[in-house]
Formats: C-alpha cells, sequence, structure tokens
C-alpha cells in the first residue's frame, strides 16, 4: 500500500510540474507577445512624432489596395490612419472576422483573398508562420507591419 500510494504521489507531482511548465511556456510567449507589440507600437509613436505617416511608405512603394492581416490593436490603428488616404483598405482578414466591426470587410484566413497591392501583417510576433501561409496563396508582397514602421523611420 505505501509504495502504491508512493507512485500515485509521484504520478501526481509529476503531472502538477508538467502542467505548471505549459502553463509558464504559454504566460512566457504571451509576454514575448506583448512586449514585440508594445515595441512596435512605440516605434510607431515616434514615426508620428517626426511627422511621418506610413501613408508615405505605401504611396512610395505604389501600393494603392491593400488588406491587413490582423485586426486587433495594430490592424485598428492602421486602418485608421489610412483612412481617407490614397491607400485603400480593401479587407481584412483575422481568424475572428465574424466577431470584428471593421470599417473595411472581413475575411478569414480559409477564405479566398482578393487580388491586393500587398498584405500587411499586423500580429508581427507571428509573422514568419503566417507569411509561409499565405505566400503561396497570393500573388503580392506579404509584408511585416513592423517592416514598414522602420523603413518609413
Amino acid at each position: 500500500g505505501v509504495i502504491g500510494a508512493g507512485l500515485g504521489l509521484g504520478v501526481a507531482v509529476g503531472i502538477k510540474t508538467n502542467y505548471l511548465a505549459q502553463t509558464l511556456e504559454k504566460k512566457s510567449e504571451q509576454a514575448d507577445k506583448y512586449n514585440e507589440l508594445f515595441q512596435l507600437m512605440n516605434q510607431w509613436v515616434r514615426l508620428k512624432q517626426k511627422g511621418k505617416t506610413l501613408i508615405e511608405y505605401f504611396e512610395e512603394k505604389g501600393y494603392r489596395q491593400i488588406a491587413i492581416y490582423g485586426m486587433n490593436f495594430a490592424g485598428e490603428t492602421l486602418v485608421n490612419e489610412l483612412e481617407d488616404s490614397s491607400v485603400c483598405v480593401k479587407y481584412g482578414i483575422d481568424k475572428d472576422a465574424k466577431h470584428i466591426m471593421a470599417s473595411c470587410n472581413m475575411i478569414t484566413p480559409d477564405e479566398v483573398f482578393e487580388e491586393v497591392d500587398a498584405i500587411v501583417v499586423t500580429p508581427v510576433y507571428y509573422y514568419s508562420q503566417i507569411a509561409d501561409l499565405i505566400e503561396k496563396r497570393v500573388s503580392c508582397p506579404v509584408i511585416s507591419l513592423e517592416d514598414i514602421i522602420y523603413e518609413t523611420l
């Protein structure tokens, strides 16, 4: 009985340790993601303080119609910045498209992408994975918002 109880306790401790390790890993990834978003938004503010906008980047590249992948904080801010400019946000792409109220049409990543001049990926932490998934499906450039901001600075 004592051996069985010891084994049971050992298994329980192992399960709890594994659960805590997974939870810690998720929290660490989330912290990294939000830190990267903070750094991005901070650079965007610096750009604004210099009197620059992202509109200049899109105009220089000849991107008149774009799609935005990721309609959270950075995506919404980009839509607002491009409003009433020469750059048209043709649609937004988001896993939660059906629940997002946006000033542009929304689709999910599984739907057919209409032709645009470029797709801007706003969840910069996941840019590589997102770009790998959608570059195969489109003929236009897939660009990280982070690259646009640093190039404009």
